[in-house]
């Protein structure tokens, strides 16, 4: 939450006006980023015990945050001597549920290498209109045990890949309905992978959190689609809003009567956490709306398409 938003403010609008071409088709081969990518989720499960030991006391100084994340919070086993953490490590190592997930997760990203090219595309694409903006220093593959797909610390990012396994894998078929709706499964789907990333980078570092009404919080949303679009700028819209594509064509068709919804309902000046939750927030849907019908996060869509419409306009 470094880059200051003054700054912010002025370039959002430079992207905006004052173009007779999208702002956001630019070339960026000659931008240039220094991205480190760290493979964690390899060294916790396949090292040996050498290596591994080696590994975690480097992780720990290099990696500080995301890796204190892992071993903290998720793997539940703390900053404790090197003996304590390698039996807790075989002992992860040895669940068989682990077993599968990691099966899992080599068999579907044993190759990153596409996945490094992207995400770095992304970040130039990004530091193009923000030449002064905030990078990651460390990029982590991770097995975050469904706790989360992208984690973003002061200067790294954590990237569960067990979130982008997909709904069909064995193991996110068995995790407990009670708390991974088929919703939440569904939308483990790898195709977002890069785009999270750059999502939740931008989301923790380039705009500041509002506290305010619900139009307030539809046009941070909008923002920060539309950054994400300005990191992926040949990506289906779609993808960047992570709908599926009749999610997508559903979403533009019943645009204006969703707009209609809000005003008639003096929602947009709203003050209200469960108001802003309904229309901002994942879920199967979006509250509200007759027959549950359409995709969720429809105040989102209308944010990034209210920043649309001011480059439009021009």
């Amino acid at each position: 939450m470094i880059l200051r938003k003054i700054s912010f403010s002025f370039l959002l609008f430079a992207l905006l006006v004052g173009c007779t071409r999208n702002p956001l088709n630019v070339d960026a081969t000659s931008i240039k980023v220094d991205l480190n990518f760290v493979n964690v989720d390899s060294v916790l499960f396949y090292s040996d015990s050498a290596t591994l030991i080696q590994r975690h006391q480097k992780f720990k100084k290099e990696i500080v945050d995301i890796y204190a994340y892992q071993i903290g919070y998720c793997m539940r086993i703390g900053d404790v001597v090197d003996s304590a953490f390698y039996n807790s490590i075989l002992q992860f190592r040895a669940d068989t549920m682990i077993q599968k997930l990691e099966n899992g997760i080599q068999s579907k990203f044993g190759d990153k290498s596409k996945m490094n090219e992207k995400i770095t595309e992304g970040f130039k694409h990004l530091k193009y209109h923000f030449p002064d903006g905030k990078q990651p220093k460390n990029i982590a593959y991770m097995n975050l045990l469904f706790n989360s797909g992208v984690f973003c610390t002061e200067n790294e990012i954590g990237i569960g890949l067990d979130r982008f396994l997909g709904a069909e894998n064995d193991v996110v078929k068995q995790l407990n309905p009670a708390y991974y709706f088929d919703w939440m499964k569904k939308a483990m789907d790898a195709k977002y992978l890069e785009r999270d990333v750059l999502t939740g980078w931008i989301e923790t570092h380039y705009l500041e959190e509002v506290d305010g009404s619900l139009a307030e919080h539809m046009v941070r949303a909008g923002k920060v689609l539309y950054l994400t679009e300005a990191a992926f700028p040949h990506e289906d819209p779609a993808l960047i809003l992570r709908y599926s594509k009749d999610d997508y064509e559903w979403a533009l068709e019943n645009e204006y009567a969703f707009w209609k919804y809000l005003t008639d309902e003096k929602l947009l000046f709203k003050i209200d956490e469960k108001t802003t939750a309904n229309m901002i927030g994942e879920g199967p849907f979006t509250p509200g709306l007759p027959n549950q019908e359409g995709p969720d996060r429809l105040g989102q869509f209308i944010g990034w398409r209210m920043i649309h419409s001011v480059h439009e306009a021009k």
